[in-house]
Order: structure tokens, then sequence, then C-alpha cells
């Protein structure tokens, strides 16, 4: 069994109900992720004041995520310009303990990682949380000290979190 598809039959067996939550972070920190490239690194998308990173299992869901894109992309360019066909999709092969412990630290927001985002069945998401990155961009152990916000939190300089913070967008 290849690494992407042991990692597949984990979060499999959480979605149905059984297995353990951390076991399948476990298996993501092993496991080696598909992350596409864009002329910026790696894909990201904003959803829910969270940077996710775009990740899949294997060539297989990064494929079928690409079909998607493409053809939504091609139905665009058809429509505007008469152009057809698919791009070359570029990517990263990235340990999910590299992405949660290095890259995700280092993009200065709440960031985690949503893997195989194509598949309804399938995908999962790992959160900026406490268990999942470091404590230290967890957005669930941030706190407010001596008047200042901890390090890439969103609390505003009163200790309180989103858009109704003083200072705090």
């Amino acid at each position: 069994m290849s690494e992407g598809n042991a990692l597949a039959d984990r979060i499999a067996g959480r979605r149905a109900g059984t297995g353990d939550p951390q076991a399948v972070v476990g298996e993501f920190r092993r496991s080696v992720v598909l992350v596409p490239m864009t002329a910026g690194g790696l894909w990201t998308q904003a959803f829910g004041g969270v940077r996710w990173i775009i990740g899949f299992t294997d060539e297989a869901a990064l494929a079928r995520f690409a079909r998607v894109r493409d053809s939504e992309a091609t139905r665009v360019r058809d429509a505007r310009a008469g152009l057809a066909g698919t791009r070359p999709w570029e990517y990263a092969a990235l340990r999910g303990a590299r992405l949660l412990d290095e890259i995700v630290p280092s993009m200065g927001c709440p960031a985690g990682v949503a893997l195989d985002i194509a598949d309804p069945d399938g995908a999962m998401f790992f959160p900026p949380v406490k268990g999942i990155v470091p404590e230290a961009v967890a957005v669930d152990t941030r706190t407010h000290v001596e008047g200042k916000t901890a390090p890439g939190s969103d609390a505003g300089p009163d200790g309180r979190r989103g858009a109704g913070a003083k200072g705090g967008g």
C-alpha cells in the first residue's frame, strides 16, 4: 500500500465514525502530500479566516481536482477566446510534518491543510489547532500578553478576536 493510500484509508475510517483522530494526524505527518504549485509558491485558498494549503494524498486525487478545475477554466476560456485543452500541473511532494511544522508557521496567519478537496467523501481538514500545528501558531492557544497580541493572532489590543477587535481588522 502506498503512503497516500494508507492516509486515505485512515481518513475513510475516521469519516465512517471509526478510528482514532490522532492516528489520522500521525499518518498525515508521515505521509507525502502533493501540493499544487502556483507562480507564488504552494497553492493556498482563504476560507473562514484560515489560509488553507491545498494538498492531495496521491496523483489520482490531484488529477480528479485538476480535471474539475481545468474543465471550469476551459469553459471560461472557450467562451472568451475559443481556447481548449488543459494545462500541466506542477506540484511539490512534501511530508505532512513539514507542512504542519515548518510551512504553516511561516505563513504569518492562521493556516492549515485541506486534503483531497475534490473528493467529497474523502476530504479532510487539518486546522490550525493544538495537536495538529505547533502551539505557537495554533488559534486555540493564542493569548493576549501585556497589552500585545501573540504573534500571528487576529486578536486586537483588547484581546477580542475578529473584525470587531480594536486595531484588529
